[in-house]
């Protein structure tokens, strides 16, 4: 059965066949890895057991790859020969951070307190000479065009930044910190893992993109969309060789290396296609109930969560009202052991995510997506009720 709209969902027997996780647990986990839909892991399955008769790129799946790219450039607003199929997300990050011509003495903008596969990338580019210039905002995940603009210079040459802070949920301004990294002549490279599926992200400002399927965009792990814009395609040289994006007629070696057109020579060999069947097929759903109603369901079950946590003495780590947010909602409690409730939670059925910052701070961080409901955080809130 195909789940074409969000009112599907009121019919419990419905939903739990469409997610079957639904049976047993509450699962609140998808800032993290997700469980996968029914319909992601059928197509997983199905292509999976199509390669028992066949071999593994059989008659049809590379057409099929193609319309994957198709997918996910408009999904994202881009052209099909931008888009590679390459997850996780960090590969993409390292083939920008490996393939941009740099000089000693140019600066990377970049936050240090994003998820470390959007730091370690661009902090190895020191051994280079490359300067990493830390964005510091005022509060936790808050990146403002402001706070970027603060720290441009004639010698920027990139700002990477994630579209959504995994800790607090804050949604950049992409648009406008891309066409302010422009403004200086800079490029803007965007770790986008974290809104690819839950909220519209394009790349009309954006010079490179990367994001792994398995966290919003409901998909398997190691499938993902990495997108370069095609003016940059001679700029971003391929650190990764193969036979797949280097020519090789008849599968022979030749005298100097020829890159594949399009975005295909990022692509050093086989394809993930199993992956990349299941996120296809995770993409389709998401574009049939809407991305705009995915969204807004997000931000109904986050009002849920906020109002349920503060009533209960909860700080939030992050915002909890405004333009920027997030599904995803960090918390802590000055009275509570977080762990001890995270393993009460995990017991109980609950799937939530147990963190910390920098300074130690114990955190508890609840990211549902559009198929959950808000009986399932009341059922959440009642366990924590019971544990206090």
């Amino acid at each position: 059965m195909h789940l074409d709209s969000l009112a599907q969902l009121a019919d419990e027997e419905v939903r739990r066949a469409a997610f079957p996780v639904c049976r047993e647990k509450i699962f609140l986990a998808h800032a993290a890895v997700t469980a996968l839909p029914r319909v992601v892991a059928d197509a997983v399955m199905d292509y999976t057991d199509a390669c028992t008769r066949d071999d593994q790129e059989y008659e049809g799946v590379l057409r099929r790859i193609n319309e994957t790219r198709q997918l996910c450039a408009d999904f994202i607003g881009a052209k099909a020969r931008e888009i590679a199929l390459l997850g996780p997300t960090s590969l993409g990050l390292s083939l920008v951070a490996n393939g941009l011509p740099w000089q000693p003495g140019d600066e990377v903008v970049a936050y240090l307190d994003d998820y470390p596969a959007n730091v370690y990338p661009w902090m190895e580019l020191e051994r280079r000479g490359v300067r990493l210039v830390p964005l510091q905002p005022e509060r936790p995940g808050e990146i403002t065009p402001e706070v970027v603009a603060r720290a441009l210079t004639p010698k920027t040459r990139l700002v990477a930044l994630a579209s959504a802070h995994f800790l607090t949920g804050w949604r950049i301004d992409i648009d406008a910190i891309g066409r302010l990294a422009h403004e200086h002549g800079a490029l803007f490279c965007l770790d986008a893992i974290q809104t690819l599926g839950a909220f519209p992200t394009r790349v009309d400002h954006v010079d490179f993109l990367s994001a792994d399927a398995h966290k919003w965009m409901l998909g398997p792990l190691a499938a993902g969309i990495v997108y370069v814009k095609e003016a940059h395609f001679e700029r971003l040289r391929p650190t990764l060789l193969g036979a797949w994006n280097v020519r090789s007629p008849g599968f022979i070696a030749q005298e100097t290396v020829t890159f594949e057109n399009g975005a295909r020579r990022y692509e050093p060999g086989v394809l993930n296609c199993a992956g990349i069947f299941g996120m296809r097929a995770a993409l389709e759903m998401i574009g049939r109930i809407g991305l705009p109603a995915v969204s807004a369901r997000l931000l109904e079950l986050k009002r849920t969560l906020v109002q349920g946590l503060e009533q209960r003495g909860f700080i939030l780590h992050g915002p909890g009202s405004g333009d920027h947010l997030h599904a995803i909602t960090t918390c802590r409690h000055s009275g509570f052991d977080l762990e001890a409730l995270f393993r009460l939670l995990k017991e109980r059925g609950v799937v939530a995510s147990f963190r910390q910052d920098r300074g130690g701070n114990r955190l508890l961080r609840f990211s549902p997506h559009f198929y959950n409901t808000p009986e399932e955080l009341e059922k959440m809130f009642a366990v924590i009720d019971g544990w206090t």
